[in-house]
């Protein structure tokens, strides 16, 4: 019985500015580098719900394409500019991410066939390698879920001195909720207390 290896892609889209044709210079040649270094206008989806690079805004490449047994491995480090908003004080911040980026791009029918899940590597097709979906995990990684403006935010500015977003590191405050103020002006008691 023979087991079908599966396509994970049939083509990529040779004007990209995101694919890399790797046929002339280091497709099965281990040993031979290529050195990319690129600006590529963001696409959607490089960001998370609050935090992400704009659209259309320039993610750097600064990468080394080698050769080796497997593939083509890509290495060296992406930067771009984001913005979004702080989930504290919900400002608009910018901020700049710097993500070291190492991806093995596998020839078909290569020994990761047999090793890995069609899903774990990225594969060469067609002669040409797409950095997008390396590059984006590797962004996305680094961006905080709960972005801040700053470690020390104290939240949405406010007049009343009692907010919790002005209570002092190690000070707790009491909060009742006001459905339950009647039962402690009955029996007295000084309710939850909450840091």
């Amino acid at each position: 019985m023979t087991s079908e290896k599966k396509s994970p892609e049939s083509s990529v889209d040779a004007t990209s500015p995101w694919v890399v044709d790797v046929a002339r210079e280091l497709l099965r040649r281990p040993g031979q580098m290529k050195t990319l270094r690129r600006d590529v206008p963001a696409p959607e989806g490089f960001g998370l719900e609050m935090v992400g690079v704009p659209v259309g805004a320039p993610i750097h490449l600064d990468l080394r394409l080698e050769s080796v047994m497997e593939g083509v491995l890509a290495s060296g480090t992406v930067e771009a500019d984001v913005s979004g908003e702080c989930s504290r004080c919900l400002e608009p911040f910018t901020d700049h991410v710097d993500v070291e980026l190492t991806e093995l791009y596998a020839y078909p029918d290569s020994v990761t066939d047999d090793t890995a899940d069609e899903d774990e590597v990225s594969r060469i097709v067609d002669e040409r390698i797409d950095l997008e979906p390396a590059v984006r995990d590797a962004v996305l990684l680094e961006l905080p879920v709960t972005p801040l403006c700053r470690e020390d935010c104290p939240g949405v500015a406010t007049p009343d001195p009692e907010a919790w977003a002005f209570v002092p590191a190690g000070e707790a405050r009491e909060r009742i909720d006001p459905r339950w103020a009647a039962l402690q002006e009955k029996y007295g008691g000084t309710g939850r207390t909450e840091n």
